[in-house]
């Protein structure tokens, strides 16, 4: 299938990939000049663990191409998909301008009937808005459908290869056998043998979830809004462990164990962070305020969260006695999370910037977000950027775990004790045994745990 993606950014271009990988003909488009040449080039503008090869695998095959020319791409395609940026607004509401002007340009150039997918993350009704711009821009038949993402950066590959379920919005049976056809090359390996017993109510495959459009628009937010939730619960009760003496990692497993709670999402740390989490909660939080409902939980949910970035920086105030001028600090990890270079709402921000606005000095490794984090927070005295874990200690009054990326997972403790000025560690992510670490000399502050 000769397939169009609109956008080339962490999802587009993953998406994008992937098609190719299984089988379909894909062009990338973006506005971007300079990254449509890079990736002509075969270099990878993001992190993620495997996309370089699934990308040179396909650019060599021919079954994947980049360009800045929409109108061209649209044309060649049957299936075109929508991958731009939803940026978040000032009150918190999703900014669709981008997911509008594509569908206008679609609409523009589409000289035979064309399946419109959108692929952002976008508030429920703009579907029926996307349909009502294509219109005014073309007199060819259409259809549109929303197909949301449910990528986990660090592990987006295989996400998409083997999916927990793959939502699709759609209002005719025309764009509903494309949008199978689509996937077949996914649904049928996850199943050669047919549909499994007991999953009638699943639709047509048990992994497509077919549904009407805006049950799909909503679906993305709801999930990323229950994710953020279990996360600032567990951070709720870390606080709780903290105060009548208990274990937080005793009292997940427990909870875990609880098949209708399940052990995912269940750590306490630094709150939420990256491109989804902070935006889609806030969206819901919107949207669902516009048609006059007071998402409580949801507004609960973001203050811990918020409060929940601070933690760190008040552990490490704590034990300085309320001051930190001239004190050098090691931070380990800047991304969001593991296995990415994504920075944006990283709690490592928030941490890196009140340290600064308290007179301390900050050296700072991650294994691939720090050219994203200087870009990020700018030019900034105080910060120095180390090339190795244990080069970030060398004279450091103390270490803060912030990310817990696999190469700080069983560090050399009598290296790092000899490095640091004061041998103190602040574990944002309960990465190691509280009483190993004492064992060993060092002084140690965890999340929820004695």
């Amino acid at each position: 299938m000769n397939v169009a993606m609109i956008g080339t950014g962490y999802v587009g271009l993953v998406t994008g990939a992937c098609l190719a990988d299984i089988g379909h003909h894909v062009i990338c488009v973006d506005t971007n000049a300079r990254k449509i040449r890079r990736l002509q080039d075969g270099r990878i503008p993001i992190y993620e663990p495997g996309l370089n090869k699934v990308v040179e695998r396909n650019r060599q095959a021919g079954r994947l191409t980049f360009t800045t020319d929409l109108t061209t791409a649209v044309q060649q395609a049957i299936v075109v998909f929508i991958a731009v940026g939803t940026p978040r607004h000032e009150d918190g509401s999703a900014d669709i301008c981008n997911v509008l002007q594509a569908a206008i340009d679609i609409g523009t150039a589409i000289t035979d009937y064309t399946v419109i997918i959108n692929k952002s993350t976008v508030p429920v009704g703009t579907v029926a808005r996307i349909r009502s711009v294509v219109n005014d821009s073309t007199t060819k038949s259409f259809s549109v459908v929303s197909n949301p993402e449910f990528l986990k950066q660090g592990d987006a590959i295989n996400d998409f290869m083997h999916p927990d379920r793959i939502v699709i919005g759609v209002d005719d049976d025309r764009a509903a056998d494309y949008m199978r056809e689509l996937y077949a090359p996914i649904t049928v390996a996850q199943w050669p043998s047919g549909r499994p017993g007991g999953q009638e109510s699943w639709g047509s495959d048990p992994l497509l979830l077919e549904m009407d459009c805006a049950s799909a628009e909503l679906c993305k937010y709801a999930s990323n809004a229950m994710l953020a939730t279990r996360i600032s619960f567990m951070n709720e009760i870390a606080h709780v462990c903290d105060c009548v003496g208990a274990d937080v990692d005793q009292v997940r497993l427990a909870m875990g164990a609880d098949r209708r709670i399940g052990p995912e999402f269940l750590r306490p740390g630094l709150g939420y962070g990256g491109s989804c989490f902070p935006k889609d909660v806030a969206a819901l939080v919107s949207f669902a305020g516009k048609k006059d409902y007071n998402f409580r939980i949801l507004r609960a949910v973001e203050r811990v969260n918020n409060r929940q970035k601070r933690f760190l920086f008040d552990q490490i105030l704590n034990h300085f006695k309320g001051s930190l001028f001239e004190r050098t600090i090691a931070i380990w990890g800047l991304a969001f999370k593991p296995n990415t270079d994504d920075m944006r709402e990283a709690p490592s921000i928030a941490l890196i910037k009140r340290l600064l606005t308290a007179g301390a000095y900050v050296r700072v490794y991650d294994p691939q977000a720090a050219a994203n984090a200087e870009s990020v927070l700018g030019p900034r005295d105080g910060v120095t950027y180390t090339d190795t874990a244990f080069s970030a200690l060398t004279g450091a009054d103390a270490l803060a775990l912030v990310t817990e990326w696999e190469e700080f997972r069983a560090p050399n403790v009598a290296r790092m004790r000899d490095a640091l000025k004061t041998p103190v560690i602040f574990d944002g992510r309960n990465l190691y045994n509280p009483q190993d670490m004492r064992d060993q000399g060092m002084t140690y502050y965890s999340i929820g745990r004695q």
